[in-house]
């Protein structure tokens, strides 16, 4: 079957997503910024822009790029083959992670009702993990956000100095607990609200649905997947190759 004769997506509701990557990523050591170091030879913010090009729903992808890496996101984005489907725009961000997904946001187009945030740290995301935040808001859940039950039993302490003993304050109930995942999804009106009306401190938010449970307004979860984890430090990254390796052996993608 060609792609041609698939169904075309439903055009009543528009999605557009929204990539900040504008961090440093310094937790990987020195040298370029975490979006743009390579996995499998190609960077991560491509690999991350291609996982939501993937989706038939996704027709904007905007990406927040180092305020003075604006040229060089443009021109790496132009090298490489991404979606056919998918318009893509990329745009200076701030200096903390909310204020660039503000601007990214503010990119938006009128007519994009649905918009997904997502870390350019999470490449390997697939798409049905994409599709199924998607259907979850279309389904009219205002924010929705992918998840994966905790593994490790997990402590509350009172924090102290860095490599000092913690004491421990609780034990909490790991059932219900839950380790969140991007793309996160929203009603556009909802995440605007939430970027209009909630302050934060001076880091600024690094989760937007927690930005929206600010609001009052009720976030969901649908299941994530073991591989849309975050790379943050050299380890993630080789088990990062690892998965794209089986990948390209298997030909999942």
């Amino acid at each position: 079957m060609t792609d041609d004769s698939l169904p075309a997506p439903c055009t009543a509701v528009r999605t557009a997503a929204v990539i900040p990557a504008a961090g440093r990523g310094v937790r990987l050591g020195p040298g370029a910024p975490k979006a743009l170091r390579t996995l499998g030879g190609v960077p991560m913010l491509v690999h991350a822009v291609r996982a939501l090009a993937a989706s038939r729903a996704v027709r904007l992808v905007v990406v927040v790029a180092p305020p003075d890496g604006t040229t060089e996101v443009k021109a790496l984005l132009a090298a490489h083959t991404l979606g056919e489907r998918t318009d893509f725009e990329v745009v200076p961000g701030g200096d903390t992670r909310q204020e660039s997904v503000a601007l990214g946001l503010a990119a938006v187009p009128e007519g994009h009702d649905i918009v997904l945030v997502h870390d350019a740290a999470r490449p390997l995301v697939p798409v049905e993990t994409v599709d199924a935040v998607i259907e979850a808001v279309r389904g009219g859940a205002p924010a929705v956000v992918p998840a994966l039950p905790l593994a490790d039993t997990v402590k509350e302490v009172e924090p102290g100095p860095a490599g000092e003993p913690e004491p421990v304050v609780a034990t909490l109930e790991r059932s219900r607990l839950r380790a969140v995942q991007t793309p996160q999804g929203f009603d556009r009106a909802t995440l605007v609200r939430a970027h209009e009306t909630v302050a934060v401190d001076s880091e600024g938010a690094t989760d937007d649905a927690g930005m929206v449970e600010r609001l009052g307004v009720p976030v969901v979860l649908v299941p994530g997947h073991e591989e849309a984890f975050k790379v943050t430090r050299p380890l993630d990254l080789v088990l990062a190759e690892a998965v794209l390796a089986r990948r390209r052996a298997t030909d999942v993608r």
